[in-house]
């Protein structure tokens, strides 16, 4: 990768000036169509995730012409517990697993719990790269642990969060990408959430490009999910506007894209009703 901080920073400011003209009741309807509407707090607990499960079941009697959100992402603990209550067939249920957020512990139980994951209903698992071992340049080792844990995952999507923010560079992440794809993974994952920064749209440049240049090496296509800190309507569409001008339309369905969120669904619903010049604020989720 030939790009400099600077080239990257003006690329970025003029996705995001295209991205202002594209705040559309259309556009935002497709964002949150791309959301995994993520509970992943301490004091996660059955009747709270029951309760994000019901929404989910209910939203399209309550906003008819929206789409829903793409996945319920959650502990591994409550797979079951989504599965058992959701209704929707068309949203996914995804789980972290692979211990993380840290991705620090035996590698045994790393795979066990991914697999289990699996087992117990997920339909896409996030696991988190080894940044310790890929920060000590054991790319190899790196590369077999996430071969292992796409195993792991049997018929399930796996999503390898590269925790970016703990990368020193825009080389790092762009060598983390591709190692990571080269490995098997379905997507690639900005962030956990749990270190600072989490995602920048700096990292999501360079993922993005990345993952154009493993298409246009291998002709396959690999998703992007950038997770972590991003709350605002206009955050979400910077990201959207990365994604388009860099990887094109191909891309920008829920397939291939997705952005990590809790708060984020309920903004870009407050954002819908006030461009329909309807002023509440939407607290649905």
């Amino acid at each position: 990768m030939n790009f400099s901080k600077e080239q990257i920073a003006s690329e970025i400011i003029q996705i995001a000036k295209i991205s202002e003209l594209e705040n559309d009741v259309n556009t935002l309807k497709h964002i949150f169509g791309l959301l995994d509407l993520t509970s992943l707090n301490i004091n996660d607990y059955d009747d709270k995730i029951k309760s994000m499960v019901l929404a989910v079941n209910q939203f399209q009697q309550k906003f008819p012409d929206y789409p829903n959100v793409a996945a319920i992402c959650v502990f591994p603990n409550f797979i079951g517990l989504v599965k058992e209550n959701l209704t929707c067939k068309d949203v996914k249920i995804a789980a972290v697993a692979g211990g993380f957020p840290t991705s620090q512990t035996f590698l045994a139980i790393k795979l066990a719990e991914t697999n289990l994951a699996v087992t117990k209903g997920a339909d896409e698992v996030d696991v988190v790269i080894s940044v310790g071992k890929f920060l000590n340049k054991e790319y190899e080792e790196v590369s077999k642990e996430i071969a292992l844990l796409k195993s792991s995952c049997n018929k399930a999507h796996m999503k390898v969060i590269l925790e970016t923010g703990a990368l020193p560079d825009e080389e790092s992440i762009y060598t983390a990408s591709m190692l990571c794809m080269e490995a098997g993974a379905d997507f690639i994952k900005t962030s956990t959430g749990k270190t600072e920064p989490a995602a920048t749209y700096e990292a999501m440049y360079v993922m993005v490009h990345a993952i154009k240049d493993f298409y246009q090496k291998t002709g396959k296509k690999v998703g992007i999910k950038p997770a972590g800190g991003i709350v605002t309507v206009k955050q979400a569409l910077v990201y959207y506007g990365i994604v388009k001008h860099i990887l094109g339309q191909e891309w920008l369905n829920n397939k291939y894209f997705r952005i990590g969120a809790s708060r984020l669904a309920n903004n870009i619903l407050t954002k819908l009703n006030e461009l329909k010049d309807i002023k509440s604020e939407v607290k649905y989720f």
